[in-house]
């Protein structure tokens, strides 16, 4: 008897184990390899790249700053944007 019971709390938690290794293969893995590929995209981002923000702005980069980014958005229009912000680089 006193074998099962302590198998009994072994066989209680596989279910919530199991839960988290599924919710960490589905959900927090493929979270961080898409953020560590964006955050990668953000640093090699140049002049006269071509990119689209998170709000649909398309615009050519003029400047590159530490935190922030200069975009030409139509002639004689600039707009300075947190490199945060920026979804894609347009490919040529």
């Amino acid at each position: 008897m006193p074998q099962q019971s302590a198998a009994n709390p072994l066989i209680q938690l596989f279910p919530l184990i199991l839960i988290f290794v599924i919710f960490y293969f589905l959900l927090i893995r493929p979270q961080k390899q898409k953020e560590k590929e964006h955050q990668k995209m953000i640093v090699g981002i140049n002049k006269n790249d071509e990119i689209v923000t998170l709000s649909g702005i398309h615009g050519t980069v003029v400047n590159v700053k530490e935190k922030t980014l200069i975009l030409r958005i139509d002639e004689n229009v600039k707009i300075e944007i947190e490199k945060n912000s920026v979804a894609y680089i347009k490919k040529p």
